[in-house]
């Protein structure tokens, strides 16, 4: 995934999680909302809860990765934030994009 692909700022995460909408599985929680660029964005969070930073750098290899070969447009203008859960660092990277994938098939972004 590019850096510009990449959601950093405090506000933009904010703004997504107040005006965004969600749609969620027992592994992840995904939020989206429209943003003013000719390009989507990702921001993903990994709560400590999770486990040590091995585990949850994993987990945000496994999203960045799994977001790349989802076969989403790249010139969607959405921003899109990642929640994952604990259920998740159990998952393999094949089981991982099946479930990112179905909550990019729920909020309407793929198609199955």
């Amino acid at each position: 995934m590019n850096k510009i692909h990449r959601l950093k700022d405090n506000r933009d995460f904010s703004r997504v999680f107040q005006q965004g909408k969600s749609v969620a599985n027992r592994y992840l929680v995904l939020y989206h909302a429209p943003n003013q660029l000719e390009h989507y964005r990702v921001g993903i969070s990994v709560s400590k809860k999770i486990g040590i930073a091995v585990v949850r750098n994993k987990v945000k290899r496994y999203v960045r990765e799994a977001f790349r070969t989802s076969g989403i447009d790249s010139f969607l203008s959405v921003d899109f934030v990642i929640i994952a859960r604990q259920p998740a660092v159990d998952l393999d990277f094949t089981d991982f994009c099946c479930h990112l994938a179905h909550l990019l098939h729920k909020a309407g972004y793929i198609r199955k």
